[in-house]
């Protein structure tokens, strides 16, 4: 019966220590390995006192100290100086004072505590460590030290089985190439990277700053992946993105969703559904509902097309230039000058834009058109368009009259916004009504000549050159119908960009209105043969 009464009891004790610990235990004692001096007190006879070169062991963890109160009925005890606890080769935990529950498998260190793990160190003052768990955790404030990264906070957790730690309040992570602040962060020393689930700011030694919500970032290699309207400032440029990737050695970000890149220097812009920028050369790519954006003066223009291209020349230098790529249905708007095209390049340096493919440009209630286009801006306003081949230009009268010049090519130049003069050459012809100081319509004239110079004033014609041409005056009530609209006139109204956001909508020519490429017939070479 007495041996059945101690199995019990075995069984019962390691049934105990299992609920307890969470695991199942082969021997749940600690066990006093030495000690120089070993005694007993009428004070507390629970306890016996170990002093000089005391070790201890339990469960594969064994402790050195100066000195320490054991208590063998309650499975604990507590040391005092010089404390060290190593479990295996990775882990040391050092202190003044730790108090130890063989049962709960469970120290709390006090004093100077340090927790090693392999190449990462944390410090603080008081520090809980769970065995069963394998889980050290301070609330007073510590400090993890993992390669070149310095990581503070007031709260803390560090598991050396999964090498993950998780930091709240006041967490601050210090590495020599940048500097990360956030209230919640998890960190991870097998990787070195940081997991951010709170408003995080990373500044770079470059000054680079970014922000992200939730994400991840590597900080061995700068590379950030971040999520919730993340953003990256430089100098006066930012991205922000619904989702954001940076890389700090290649200078490139990605951003994706809902995305501008601004320019507060150069008063420009970039948006779109992707953009894609490089730091270190300032070029940008952008695609879907892609917007380049100039805000230099007090009317923004606004330009879209599938796929925009930003390059930078000269960059981070007093003579830094842009070029701007714009391909396919590109379209463009302000509230004094609007534009479509298939194709679009514009030129900072020489302060030109060239637009290809069906190009078109309206100015209040002006129109003009060709195969080629080149737009010479001053101070971000249009200065004079030169247009190349089936040129025409356009004023609307009314819903039936039109003025008309058409030729091959034609100028037209701006004053303050507005139309002062234009010059026609190759072919022109023209339509003009003839008005009255009090606006009534006397007729119309249809002349041909091979150059002509169209002057205007207060938005009117105020005289007309050219050199020998045949023309005639057709009376306002007797204008041939046929000689009313040029050849290849349209008036593209259902084509014009109404607003900035009308600039997403995309609408061609009709079938009819498409210009055919204009081809120029080469003379055939003479051969000294033909001499012959």
């Amino acid at each position: 019966m007495l041996l059945v009464g101690i199995l019990c009891c075995l069984v019962c004790g390691v049934a105990s220590a299992q609920r307890r610990g969470g695991r199942k235990v082969t021997d749940s004692r600690i066990h006093l390995i030495h000690s120089d001096l070993l005694y007993k007190t009428p004070s507390d006879v629970t306890a016996e006192i170990l002093v000089g070169h005391v070790r201890l062991s339990h469960e594969g963890c064994f402790l050195s100290c100066d000195s320490a109160r054991y208590y063998r009925s309650d499975n604990s005890f507590d040391a005092y100086g010089h404390v060290v606890m190593t479990q295996g080769d990775t882990l040391r935990l050092t202190s003044d004072v730790l108090e130890y529950s063989g049962y709960e498998m469970q120290a709390h260190a006090t004093g100077n505590v340090v927790l090693t793990h392999r190449k990462s160190k944390l410090k603080t003052e008081k520090l809980d460590y769970d065995r069963v768990y394998g889980v050290g955790m301070y609330t007073t404030g510590g400090t993890l030290y993992d390669q070149d990264n310095v990581l503070n906070s007031e709260w803390g957790q560090y598991t050396p089985s999964t090498r993950e730690a998780y930091f709240m309040t006041n967490v601050d992570l210090k590495n020599p190439k940048f500097n990360l602040v956030s209230d919640k962060l998890y960190y991870y020393t097998d990787t070195e990277k940081a997991r951010i689930v709170s408003p995080t700011n990373i500044t770079t030694s470059d000054g680079t700053f970014v922000y992200g919500e939730s994400g991840d970032y590597d900080t061995r290699k700068g590379r950030a992946n971040l999520l919730d309207r993340s953003y990256i400032i430089k100098d006066m440029r930012k991205i922000v993105g619904d989702s954001l990737h940076y890389d700090k050695s290649s200078g490139i970000s990605e951003a994706f969703g809902d995305v501008v890149i601004t320019d507060d220097e150069n008063q420009c812009a970039l948006t779109g559904d992707y953009c894609w920028y490089d730091e270190n050369t300032g070029n940008a790519l952008s695609t879907g509902r892609a917007v380049a954006m100039e805000y230099s003066s007090p009317d923004t223009m606004y330009v879209h097309g599938d796929t925009l291209r930003m390059y930078t020349f000269n960059h981070d230098t007093d003579s830094v230039y842009r070029n701007l790529h714009a391909y396919r249905h590109v379209r463009m708007f302000r509230n004094d000058v609007q534009a479509v095209c298939d194709s679009l390049v514009s030129i900072q340096k020489d302060s030109c834009t060239y637009l290809y493919g069906q190009p078109i440009i309206w100015n209040e209630n002006q129109q003009i058109f060709g195969e080629e286009i080149h737009v010479y801006n001053n101070d971000s306003t249009v200065e004079w368009v030169d247009v190349l081949r089936q040129a025409m230009t356009i004023e609307k009268l009314d819903s039936v009259s039109f003025n008309q010049v058409s030729a091959t090519e034609m100028k037209s130049f701006f004053v303050n916004g507005e139309i002062e003069h234009n010059e026609a050459k190759g072919n022109v012809y023209v339509v003009y009504f003839l008005v009255e100081d009090d606006g009534t319509r006397i007729g119309m004239n249809y002349t041909e000549t091979t150059e002509m110079k169209l002057y205007m004033r207060e938005k009117k014609v105020d005289k007309i050159w050219m050199p020998a041409a045949t023309g005639t005056m057709f009376p306002a009530l007797k204008i041939p119908e046929e000689k009313r609209y040029l050849k290849g006139f349209a008036w593209f109204d259902y084509i014009r960009p109404v607003d900035k956001d009308d600039i997403f909508e995309w609408r061609g020519k009709n079938s009819e209105n498409v210009l055919q490429k204009s081809t120029t017939k080469m003379i055939p070479l003479q051969r000294l043969d033909d001499f012959r």
